[in-house]
């Protein structure tokens, strides 16, 4: 089994990416027994250790039973295993199907597990925890042994053990140690410091990976969904599962709606694979690729390929950042003009050496020829070799990489304080460049607490929104019917008579919120009807729908965006239960309402219905393409959802306009209601702008190329956007030479994120999809962690730059101080010890102290840095010449001083 094809496998840039390929179904059987051959090995390994354990256990209670056996469960851990591996449908039938795989699990497939403690450390004993041995990290020693790899050091190592042998043999064992051992010494010291420095931010890395990992997930438990950790499910969990989630563990398909499954994780392949009670079983690791469902987990940790396949993969954390490179290359250019300045210091040295040029304290030549010994003049070159091996050891810059290394490491973990969780490493720098951030609206300019404040149903207004003592019966009923069949959300109604606790996304909670007021019992309105068939919630066309047969008849559902559902209606109900025509005027009025809702910042939901005759509706074994009529619909009514901005967002953005850096809203919601929000936050100034500062996406997306990238740079809003023109935003940004931060949360938004310059995704809200696809996570889907995200990018910026600027002025100085000393007198002033113990406190407490210094408000007040701006400023440069100037003046100045006297 080779590691490079696994790793190839789940390269994230092979998400978006499909080439036909007649060889990949042999290459997919193959990849897929390799892996399976390996996870024989690795599992019987590993039940090798727990038997030991459980054997000695066994000794310790000799009456206790296999545990399977105690714990009553009717199916054993190697069952389900190879139930699962092997999706084997036929096992599954003799198994009584899905409701017998349960009974023999001990679950209820409506209720899920009881939760108690005692019942999820019996499943974990019995079947596993869903968690897999992690490959250690690189060792201490590791780090150590990379450090001693570099050249300079290996010189100076060199130096040391010349130094140290002729010392000894010229002065004897009692002085002769003395320069050799501290050059030594100090080696050493560079070595375990940078070696330190590298082993701590591996085990930095190492805990940022568990904590992206740690993903959390609804499970039903005890009727109820609760949020656990992916670490803590266990077999007989049932996991509600929607678009964009992650499949966590192997399992079947208890029932589903529209259900698909990307298996390209496991197989390779891109192709979108569905999911039904014929074909009911999952691989964790997967995504799921459209619709909703529930699935019952069969097996988990080291009894999954996905598991097995992460345990045989460790994630490389040896990532380089654009500006280490950068930095790396700055140290190697002036290590080779430091190299070039002692080998020619070399040449004349040797030269004055030879010529007899080169005299000792009592006036006397160093070198006479045909009067030396051989142990003098290897002596005498030593010396001049310790000179030039000295203005190496001061030109180059040993503290570069330490300090970046420094500076990200502590942005890194302030970042994780802040709520921002980054992924890639190079993020950090980038975000400092940012000159536009694209951002959604919803959760993160606002709070994402909806409720509904505003219903026009029957023709009229409610007021207040939850009176319907105006509608009929039959009126109410279908809202209600309506409310509590097409959702993807949840109501669990405790004993006791406490209070519902509602799941879901915030907007469908605001409607079902909404639906409790309105007297609809979830359950009981759910148990009357049956559903044939369902849209899942489609972000392009901006509705959801679902069929249902009552007693006697279908009804197909419908729920989205007012105006688009609005348009597909034909007539509308009013509050008798009566069938009216949609006449121009009756438009003209829900348009009005609709209108009147967004300027009022509300996101406007409207519902509509049409009736269907059965012989219109497919056969059971045919209805999975059954593509619901979206025509000729009848309007029941339209609700208006309040969500208020977030406090602070103001004062960030308006941070972001003084910074250079120019926000722009993305949403779904319709102009007016965008325009609002946007006014509000501050985005907008100007109630009265038109096209193109604010602009819809259906305009935007039929433009030009060329007339896009015009057309960008001037939009602050753009509404009524589907996730593909967000990606062709951020496309035409970019072109036009903007670095593009963007936000997202939903599965389609992946693309834009992956396009972008970085890409920021919500923790709370956002898909697995979205998260995997971005480059840092803003754990609080906070609009002002992402200002703070900014301001940390350009901290480390700025704080290289310092460094950079306080280490080459002293290097430089000392370069040229001992160059001009060697040459004119033979000697330079600081000998190789001194240089390496003043380069050891330079590249330790210098960095840890600039690269250390947090952000501040001024940093805000730049422009962003562009994208080829050199590292090195002129301004730097200005200032690193007057300071080698100034030094140069002074230390010769005072050399010369007593001279002068």
């Amino acid at each position: 089994f080779k590691l490079g094809q696994a790793a190839l496998v789940l390269n994230a840039s092979r998400r978006f990416r499909y080439t036909l390929d007649l060889k990949k179904e042999a290459q997919k059987e193959e990849v897929i027994r390799k892996i399976r051959a390996q996870a024989h090995v690795i599992r019987a390994a590993f039940r090798f250790k727990e038997a030991a354990r459980v054997g000695t256990t066994t000794n310790d209670a000799p009456g206790k039973a296999h545990a399977d056996g105690a714990l009553g469960f009717g199916i054993k851990e190697d069952q389900l295993t190879a139930l699962t591996r092997d999706h084997n449908y036929s096992a599954l039938q003799q198994y009584e199907g899905i409701s017998g795989l349960a009974n023999m699990l001990k679950t209820d497939i409506d209720k899920g597990i009881s939760g108690e403690e005692s019942d999820i450390d019996a499943r974990k004993n019995a079947f596993g925890a869903n968690t897999y041995p992690r490959k250690k990290g690189r060792s201490f020693l590791a780090f150590v042994w990379d450090a001693c790899k570099d050249l300079t050091l290996i010189i100076l190592m060199v130096a040391a053990a010349v130094s140290l042998a002729l010392g000894i043999y010229t002065e004897g064992i009692k002085e002769g140690w003395y320069d050799g051992a501290s050059i030594g010494f100090a080696v050493l010291l560079v070595i375990f410091v940078t070696a330190t420095s590298d082993y701590k931010q591996s085990l930095q890395f190492q805990n940022l990976n568990e904590e992206k990992q740690n993903i959390q997930l609804e499970v039903v438990r005890g009727g109820r969904r609760i949020k656990v950790s992916i670490f803590d499910l266990v077999v007989g969990d049932v996991v509600p599962l929607k678009i964009g989630d992650q499949v966590p563990a192997d399992g079947v398909l208890i029932s589903g709606h529209s259900f698909s499954i990307d298996e390209s994780s496991m197989t390779g392949e891109s192709k979108i694979v569905n999911k039904d009670q014929k074909s009911p079983f999952m691989m964790s690791g997967c995504k799921v690729a459209d619709g909703y469902g529930t699935m019952l987990v069969t097996a988990v940790g080291i009894n999954t390929e996905w598991g097995l396949l992460m345990a045989s993969i460790s994630e490389d954390s040896g990532e380089e950042t654009p500006l280490q490179v950068r930095l790396n290359g700055v140290a190697t250019f002036i290590g080779i003009i430091g190299l070039s300045v002692a080998v020619a210091v070399l040449v004349v040295l040797l030269a004055r050496y030879f010529t007899g040029h080169t005299y000792n304290p009592d006036g006397s030549p160093q070198y006479v020829k045909g009067k030396m010994g051989v142990g003098e003049t290897i002596r005498g070159v030593v010396k001049i070799f310790t000179v030039a091996v000295t203005i190496v050891v001061v030109a180059v810059p040993e503290g570069l990489p330490l300090a970046v290394t420094l500076t990200l490491a502590f942005s890194m973990r302030k970042m994780m304080r802040d709520k921002a969780l980054v992924r890639r490493l190079s993020a950090c720098e980038t975000m400092g460049s940012a000159t536009t951030i694209c951002s959604d609206k919803t959760g993160t300019l606002t709070l994402n607490q909806m409720t509904v404040v505003e219903a026009y149903f029957g023709g009229e207004k409610m007021d207040p929104p939850d009176n319907t003592q105006k509608l009929s019966a039959a009126v109410s009923t279908m809202i209600i019917e309506g409310i509590a069949q097409n959702t993807s959300g949840s109501i669990f109604e405790p004993e006791g008579g406490q209070a519902p606790e509602v799941t879901g996304s915030p907007t469908e909670k605001a409607i079902l919120s909404w639906g409790l007021q309105l007297g609809m019992k979830f359950s009981e309105t759910r148990s009357k009807s049956s559903i044939l068939q369902v849209f899942p919630f489609n972000s392009e066309k901006k509705r959801g729908g679902v069929a249902v047969q009552g007693d006697s008849e279908v009804h197909v559902y419908w729920k989205g965006a007012a105006e688009l559902i609005l348009e597909s209606c034909t007539s509308w109900i009013d509050k008798d239960g009566s069938k009216q025509s949609m006449t121009p005027e009756k438009v003209g009025e829900f348009k009005k309402f609709i209108e009147d809702m967004a300027v009022a910042s509300l996101r406007c939901v409207a519902f509509a219905y049409r009736p269907c005759e059965m012989s219109d509706v497919p056969k059971e074994d045919q209805r999975a393409d059954w593509v619901l009529p979206e025509d000729n619909l009848i309007m029941l009514g339209i609700v208006g959802i309040k969500d208020p901005c977030r406090p602070g967002v103001q004062d960030s953005i308006r941070l972001c306009a003084a910074a250079g850096i120019k926000v722009r809203m993305v949403t779904g919601d319709n102009l007016q209601t965008a325009r609002a929000i946007a006014l509000e936050c501050g985005i907008l100034t100007d109630p009265n702008v038109s096209e193109p500062t604010i602009i819809e996406g259906k305009t935007f997306r039929e433009l030009s190329d060329l007339e896009r990238e015009e057309v960008a740079d001037k939009i602050s809003v753009m509404g009524r956007s589907s996730p593909n023109d967000k990606l062709l935003l951020v496309k035409a940004l970019r072109n036009r030479g903007h670095v593009v931060a963007v936000t997202g949360d939903g599965t389609n938004d992946a693309p834009a994120l992956h396009e972008a310059d970085i890409g920021l995704s919500m923790g709370i809200q956002g898909t697995e999809v979205a998260k995997e696809s971005s480059d840092i996570i803003i754990l609080d889907d906070n609009f002002a962690t992402l200002v703070r995200v900014v301001r940390w990018g350009r901290s480390v910026y700025a704080n290289i730059q310092k460094f950079i600027q306080f280490q080459l002025t002293v290097n430089v100085a000392a370069l040229i101080i001992n160059v001009v000393s060697a040459v004119s007198s033979g000697d330079v002033p600081l000998n190789a010890v001194q240089l390496l113990w003043v380069n050891l406190i330079m590249d330790t407490l210098g960095a840890l102290a600039l690269a250390t210094e947090p952000p501040n408000n001024h940093l805000m007040q730049r422009p962003p840095v562009g994208r080829r701006e050199p590292l090195i400023t002129n301004i730097m440069w200005r200032n690193l010449l007057i300071m080698v100037c100034c030094i140069c003046t002074l230390l010769y100045s005072s050399y010369l001083w007593p001279f002068c006297c």
